[in-house]
């Protein structure tokens, strides 16, 4: 399954992007042989600053037809990681072909956009900078992607 993340703003040159690209990498590693991955980011911008509708139009465009679709959302459920590596595994085995991973702008996530998902994500009440979402999913990603190989990276 092709795993893709779809985020508003572009994610610039920095120790953000040294994250990201690390975990995606491992990822990489560890999910292939196990049916997840390749991993794509996909960024729009809203350049006329139109807003929640117009992020989700743009989104809307990169997101692949048929994908799971996971929002996150500070209202979504909150999930363990072993729970978010369960519903990776179970749209994997499902023959879902792609699974797509939306990161909103600074207004969240268009309410129209929210309500197609397959799974609203929070990763907790608190809101986050969107650089830092982009990391954390990325983690959580490659954490499940270890948890689904049995790898020790994840200890309970």
């Amino acid at each position: 399954m092709r795993l893709h993340l779809c985020a508003v703003g572009r994610l610039r040159a920095g120790p953000e992007r040294a994250l990201v690209d690390d975990y995606l990498q491992r990822l990489d590693r560890t999910g292939r042989p196990l049916g997840l991955g390749p991993t794509t980011e996909l960024e729009v911008e809203d350049k006329r600053g139109c807003g929640m509708k117009a992020e989700a139009l743009l989104l809307g465009k990169v997101i692949p037809d048929g994908a799971a679709l996971c929002v996150l959302d500070e209202r979504g459920r909150l999930l363990s990681s072993p729970d978010f590596a369960a519903e990776l595994a179970a749209w994997r085995d499902a023959g879902r072909q792609d699974a797509a991973f939306v990161i909103g702008g600074a207004d969240g996530v268009d309410p129209a956009l929210r309500a197609r998902a397959d799974l609203q994500l929070s990763f907790g009440r608190m809101v986050w900078p969107h650089m830092l979402v982009r990391v954390m999913l990325a983690e959580q990603l490659y954490r499940a992607a270890t948890i689904l190989a049995r790898s020790p990276y994840h200890r309970v």
